[in-house]
C-alpha cells in the first residue's frame, strides 16, 4: 500500500513539474517577439494602407496592393522589391513603400513595419525607385538622388553612416539619369555616362579600385559610355554604348562573367557578350537582354555553375 501511494505521489509531482515547465516555456516564447511576424493570409487578400500591422506570410499567391480607400493602388509607374520591403512609384511623382521597416527603409519617418503602402515623407518629383536590403533610393526629375533607411556603410550617400527614416540627398557632382541599389551599396549613372557608387565595398562593388567603404559617391574606375547600371547583392554591372557589359565586385560564383571567380575592384568585360540592350543583377548571378530577343546569364546558385547560358525568349504577336 505504501509503495502504491508513493508511486502515485511521484506521478503527481512529475505531472505538476511538467506543467510548470510547459507554462514557463510558453511564457518565454511569448516574451520573445518574432523577428518578422508573418500571419497567415488567404488567397487574394488585399494589402491595405494605414495603421501599423504585421507582415504578410509567404503565401505564394498574388495579392493586390490597396490604397487607403480600400481599392487597388492605382497609377503605379514602377515597382522595386528590396530585402523585405517593396516600393511603388506613382504617376504623381510620389513613392509609397510597405513591408519591413527596422531601419526606416519605408521612409515614412518611423521604424514601424507596414503591411500597407505608406507615403515616403517629403519626397516628390520621383521618376525612378530602387530598393536594397535595408535601404531605398529614388531618382528625381531634376537629376537628384535621395535615399533613406539603413546607412551602416554609407549606402545613403549623404556623407554619414547614420540611418535615416526620411529621404536624404546624395552628394552627386552631376545630374543622375539612373539609380540602382544592391545589398548595402548604391550606384547612379550620371548624365556624362559615368557611374558613381557608394556604400559597402568589401568585395570591390564600388569599382573605385579599393575595398574601402564610402559614404559619398566614388567614381567607378575606367568606366565611360555607360547607358545603364545594375547593382546585385555584392557586385555591380554596367551596359555600355557599344553593347558590351562590364562588371565588378564579388565573383565567387562567376557573376562577373569574365571566365574567373576572382574578385574585382575595377570593371572587367563580360566574356563573349555583345549586342546587350539591358542588364540585370541578382545576388549571385547576372543576366543581359540582347538585341535579338535572347537572354544570356552567368553566375549561379553554386560556385560551380559559372558558365554563361543562353535563354531563348519567344515573342508573341497580336493578330
Amino acid at each position: 500500500m505504501r509503495n502504491y501511494q508513493t508511486t502515485h505521489l511521484l506521478m503527481f509531482i512529475a505531472i505538476v513539474f511538467s506543467a510548470l515547465l510547459i507554462a514557463s516555456a510558453t511564457a518565454q516564447a511569448e516574451s520573445i517577439p518574432n523577428e518578422v511576424p508573418r500571419p497567415e493570409r488567404m488567397k487574394n487578400d488585399l494589402v491595405s494602407e494605414g495603421e501599423a500591422a504585421e507582415l504578410p506570410a509567404d503565401v505564394g499567391v498574388a495579392a493586390a496592393v490597396s490604397a487607403s480607400s480600400g481599392g487597388p493602388l492605382n497609377n503605379v509607374m514602377a515597382v522595386a522589391a528590396g530585402g523585405e520591403h517593396t516600393c511603388a512609384l506613382l504617376s504623381d511623382g510620389t513613392v509609397r513603400c510597405w513591408g519591413r521597416n527596422d531601419y526606416g527603409q519605408l521612409g515614412d519617418g518611423t521604424t514601424t513595419h507596414r503591411s500597407m503602402p505608406a507615403t515616403v515623407s517629403g519626397l516628390s518629383g520621383a521618376t525612378a525607385v530602387a530598393a536594397g536590403r535595408g535601404h531605398t533610393c529614388a531618382l528625381l526629375g531634376n537629376g537628384m538622388v535621395r535615399c533613406w533607411g539603413a546607412n551602416w556603410r554609407g549606402q545613403l550617400g549623404d556623407g554619414t553612416t547614420t540611418n535615416s527614416r526620411t529621404p536624404v540627398t546624395v552628394s552627386l557632382p552631376l545630374s543622375a539619369t539612373a539609380v540602382a541599389a544592391g545589398d548595402s551599396h548604391t550606384c547612379a549613372r550620371l548624365d556624362d555616362s559615368t557611374v558613381r557608387c557608394w556604400g559597402w565595398n568589401g568585395f570591390g562593388q564600388l569599382g573605385d579600385g579599393t575595398t574601402t567603404h564610402r559614404s559619398t559617391p566614388a567614381t567607378v574606375s575606367g568606366l565611360s559610355g555607360a547607358t545603364a547600371v545594375a547593382a546585385g547583392g555584392w557586385h555591380t554591372c554596367a551596359r555600355l554604348t557599344d553593347g558590351t557589359v562590364r562588371c565588378w565586385g564579388r565573383n565567387d560564383y562567376g557573376q562577373l562573367g569574365d571566365g574567373t571567380t576572382t574578385q574585382r575592384n575595377i570593371p572587367v568585360t563580360v566574356s563573349g557578350l555583345s549586342g546587350a540592350t539591358a542588364v540585370a543583377a541578382g545576388g549571385w548571378h547576372t543576366c543581359a537582354l540582347l538585341g535579338d530577343g535572347t537572354v544570356r546569364c552567368w553566375g549561379g546558385t553554386t560556385m560551380a555553375s559559372s558558365a554563361m547560358v543562353t535563354l531563348s525568349m519567344s515573342r508573341s504577336r497580336s493578330s
